[in-house]
């Protein structure tokens, strides 16, 4: 192993935040964007996040008159109940019509609404029975939507699950294609394909999606690129082979290519890989990015109808032109910084010369509405201009193994440097994804408020570094991305006081599951919590709603080759945990379905090593109730305050 590490210090790595207040307010979060075509208005989805995190409960759809920016909400017909919540506002190409999906409390029920610019009036123009997503205007007005009729839950298989009794083979309903044709929805794709993502042609005489046959959940992983017309499905591209996963679909300004993100990836809407183009005609896909060492998060077409992509690259985000996208040439940066943004919420009015808006944060700034051109964005709302916190981030990268890894490093702003910090370790899910620069979220503030130091690690597997960084924990989970992360420890040690004896280390989903494995592999940590997280690959496999997945991981499916998946499971070396570990899932988890935590959990009582669990009824992989959430953060504190707040002997 070289455990050699380098790490640089610039103004944008170290960054000091001012003193928290007692009376901070609660922060503002944005989620959903929309700009008039004139770019004289913007409408966006936004609430404030409960005390311990999460998603807002209550949501407003905000009306800002431009440029000054002042919020008018518009009214909603069920107020400000909880769940009531708009999403996906659009605006007609005409700009008098703003269209948005409005949920009916308790419900899987979804209407369409459509607000009058001129009169403000609001009229219900679809009410259905399923869910709604997805809005998107052609160029000639028509409304389309990616709508499930009869839904039995919500899309995704992050959202909790329908209860496991009764016909388990009953019906599956499909998430399609539609267009709103007078109060109804006529369907544009098959009864008997699921559309993930999907984006008109500029003709407005069909779509190019994402799509497989079966469980929505599940079939992502083999989802293939179709070209839709109302009347058939034609397949236009289908990876070559099975750690090639498609995302972000978007037809070039001249209908003749469509681009997708392509890589490894274990997750549907965690995003990252290298761009592609296929001809719409018929015809290879092109690696428009080959031996790009970034991942592309998001695609887009401009006002100019170059094609421009959101980069992670290593610790800054980039907004890139890749020209057209019919050659393949370096991405040509237009913006790049510590900072986070996302194309997936931005909102472009190409009739104002390309205004964009944006959601932007940093670690020192949180979440602000940002407006200007591409790349040249100036802050548009201050609502959370009063939230502050006593913590310095920073950028540190070693090597392991041959590989450049990168993390990052949060302590106290103004801690007594002459004593050794505790530090845990958050290992981020996926594995692809990554622990990008954001403005701390209030469990992160409340255990360096505890005295924490925290380390988020990137290890082999995670986006930032490029496909081949990406794939490099396939068929060796827990392996390589354990010895990285173990690395980047190291690493830190030597920058910053931190005590080897008092180390802790969490994480949720595969951070769960490497919570799990690194308490069987070293007794380095003194404490764990891991959520969600997956102790036995071989039993997983058949207790999951999403088992498309490990195939391209693995190699193979378990009952084919079970010694691979034995080999990286927790439950192969439970007798080697020494390590307390407090353990919380939801009841309801597809992904992670909660026999996982109950099978560690038994094993370590079994043993008689200190153990705890909590199963939240009702909840899925994602967390949603704020009381849950509170919940679990209350009891992972008071865990790691037991272990690691006195020095070890």
């Amino acid at each position: 192993m070289n455990s050699a590490f380098r790490y640089s210090l610039a103004a944008a790595s170290l960054l000091a935040l001012t003193a928290a207040r007692a009376d901070a307010p609660a922060q503002r979060a944005f989620m959903d964007l929309a700009l008039s075509p004139d770019g004289g208005k913007l409408v966006s989805v936004e609430g404030d996040q409960p005390a311990a995190g999460g998603s807002p409960v209550v949501r407003a759809l905000m009306l800002r008159s431009l440029p000054d920016g002042k919020p008018t909400p518009i009214a909603l017909p069920c107020g400000q109940a909880p769940q009531c919540w708009p999403a996906s506002p659009v605006w007609s190409p005409d700009g008098k019509t703003l269209s948005f999906t409005l949920r009916k409390p308790g419900t899987h029920h979804r209407s369409v609404y459509q607000y009058d610019a001129a009169s403000g009036a609001l009229k219900e123009a679809l009410s259905f029975n399923g869910t709604i997503i997805g809005l998107k205007y052609s160029k000639d007005g028509q409304l389309s939507m990616l709508a499930t009729e009869n839904a039995a839950k919500e899309i995704g298989a992050v959202e909790a699950g329908v209860p496991m009794a009764g016909d388990i083979d009953q019906k599956i309903v499909e998430q399609r294609i539609g267009i709103l044709d007078k109060g109804v929805v006529r369907w544009m794709s098959p009864a008997d394909l699921f559309v993930y993502e999907y984006d008109w042609r500029p003709d407005g005489k069909g779509f190019v999606g994402t799509a497989a046959p079966g469980d929505g959940d599940n079939n992502w992983w083999v989802a293939k690129l179709y070209a839709f017309d109302g009347k058939a499905a034609k397949v236009i591209h289908q990876p070559a082979d099975m750690q090639h996963q498609i995302a972000e679909p978007k037809v070039s300004a001249d209908g003749k290519r469509a681009f997708f993100i392509s890589g490894i990836m274990s997750d549907f809407g965690s995003t990252g890989g290298d761009v592609y183009a296929v001809p719409l005609a018929g015809g290879a896909a092109v690696n428009l990015t080959p031996d790009m060492p970034a991942s592309a998060r998001g695609i887009d077409i401009d006002c100019d109808g170059n094609l421009v992509a959101e980069l992670l690259r290593g610790d800054k985000t980039e907004l890139a032109d890749l020209g057209h996208g019919d050659q393949v040439a370096p991405p040509k940066t237009l913006w790049s910084g510590q900072e986070s943004f996302s194309l997936k919420q931005a909102d472009t009015a190409c009739k104002a010369k390309g205004l964009q808006a944006v959601v932007k944060q940093s670690a020192t700034k949180a979440p602000e509405i940002a407006l200007g051109q591409p790349g040249k964005w100036a802050d548009l709302t201050h609502d959370n201009a009063g939230l502050t916190t006593q913590i310095s981030v920073q950028s540190v990268s070693w090597t392991n193994d041959g590989y450049n890894v990168q993390g990052w490093l949060m302590l106290p702003a103004n801690f007594d440097k002459a004593k050794k910090l505790p530090m845990i370790t958050i290992v981020h899910g996926g594995p692809s994804a990554a622990a990008t620069v954001h403005f701390p979220a209030p469990r992160e503030r409340e255990f360096v408020a505890s005295g924490y130091a925290l380390f988020f690690p990137n290890p082999r597997g995670s986006f930032g570094q490029g496909v081949k960084f990406q794939a490099a924990n396939v068929k060796d989970f827990g392996y390589g991305d354990l010895r990285d992360i173990l690395a980047g420890i190291d690493a830190v040690e030597k920058i910053a006081p931190i005590d080897e004896a008092r180390l802790g280390v969490m994480g949720h989903s595969y951070g769960g599951y490497m919570t799990m494995w690194t308490v069987t592999q070293t007794n380095r940590f003194k404490a764990a919590v891991a959520s969600a997280g997956l102790s036995n690959w071989q039993s997983y496999y058949g207790e999951n709603g999403i088992d498309q997945w490990m195939i391209p991981f693995f190699g193979k499916s378990v009952y084919d080759d079970p010694q691979i998946y034995a080999r990286s499971s927790p439950m192969t070396f439970i007798k080697q945990v020494k390590t307390p570990t407090f353990m919380w899932v939801g009841d309801s988890d597809v992904e992670v379905p909660a026999p996982q935590t109950q099978e560690f959990w038994h094993a370590l009582h079994a043993l008689d090593v200190p153990t705890s669990m909590m199963i939240y009824q009702g909840e899925g992989h994602a967390m949603r109730d704020p009381a849950h959430i509170a919940d679990a953060q209350k009891r992972t504190i008071e865990w790691f305050n037991k272990y690691l707040k006195k020095p070890q002997s």
